[in-house]
């Protein structure tokens, strides 16, 4: 992972022009660092089963985090969750203005389709990517579910109604990670199902985690504004802590019986990662 950091950081997307601050706003969020979860999860899968494509997989998980990192700055804006703090540093609009962010919001989304295209990879196997990441970061994927909360930020939903919600605006890109491992690797069709649904129950995980920490941590602890999601749909809102606690430990327990199917190392991988962020 220290490498994929290293070549994050050679490839940031370059700019050069008159413009004092663009080049520089690009990178900021990125250089800002983050979990790195989804490319994690990419190379969760190449690793066990094709570890000399690892390096291979770097534009790809580049791409992905790009595409991740555009969301975050976007869903910042005051028009959006209007949020002062990410990753434990000023959001982009806070630093330099709302243009700026939304144009390098622009720039990202668009970027990561340039990284995954380029990807020293067999030429099927990048379009089979590109057509992935576009399915699960687009129309009727993440923007979808960033479409609902918005419009539903002062509505109760369902529980129901709040899976579907994170199954898109989290939980797609979460899984689109694994099955793009998954193409990279090579798995049948069957095995990049599996992955992929594996994958939405990960994703489910990886919000009500996000919601607990926002009920119970401090800003400074979570490195982003927290306790202002009182009034909104959240998983603690509508099963209380505990609840949500409950609802997460069993999602644990289904991924861990989902994991049987694959390989010993894919499971110590995807579990350690499990253990590490969201437990």
């Amino acid at each position: 992972m220290d490498n994929f950091e290293q070549y994050l950081m050679d490839n940031l997307p370059k700019a050069k022009s008159f413009h004092p601050h663009y080049e520089e706003a690009l990178g900021k969020m990125l250089i800002a660092g983050g979990k790195r979860f989804r490319p994690k999860l990419v190379f969760a899968v190449v690793e066990s089963y094709e570890p000399l494509l690892l390096e291979n997989s770097y534009p790809v998980a580049l791409g992905i985090e790009m595409l991740h990192t555009y969301s975050l700055i976007h869903d910042d804006l005051p028009v959006m969750d209007d949020s002062d703090l990410r990753r434990g540093n000023p959001t982009l609009h806070k630093v330099y203005d709302e243009v700026t962010a939304v144009l390098v919001g622009d720039a990202l989304n668009t970027e990561a389709f340039n990284q995954v295209a380029n990807a020293p990879l067999n030429g099927d196997v990048v379009v089979k990517l590109v057509k992935t990441l576009a399915e699960y970061g687009g129309t009727r994927g993440m923007v979808l579910g960033q479409a609902i909360d918005c419009h539903f930020e002062n509505e109760l939903l369902t529980i129901e109604q709040l899976e579907f919600l994170h199954s898109k605006k989290t939980g797609v890109l979460i899984a689109g990670s694994l099955k793009m491992g998954a193409i990279i690797a090579g798995l049948d069709l069957v095995a990049q199902e599996k992955i992929f649904n594996l994958g939405l129950k990960l994703g489910l995980l990886f919000q009500i985690q996000d919601d607990i920490i926002d009920a119970t941590q401090t800003a400074e602890e979570a490195g982003k504004p927290t306790g202002n999601d009182e009034d909104k749909n959240t998983f603690t809102n509508l099963l209380g802590v505990d609840g949500a606690v409950g609802r997460k430990n069993e999602l644990i327990e289904e991924i861990n019986s989902d994991l049987a199917g694959f390989n010993e190392k894919f499971r110590e991988n995807l579990m350690g990662l499990v253990k590490k962020y969201l437990v």
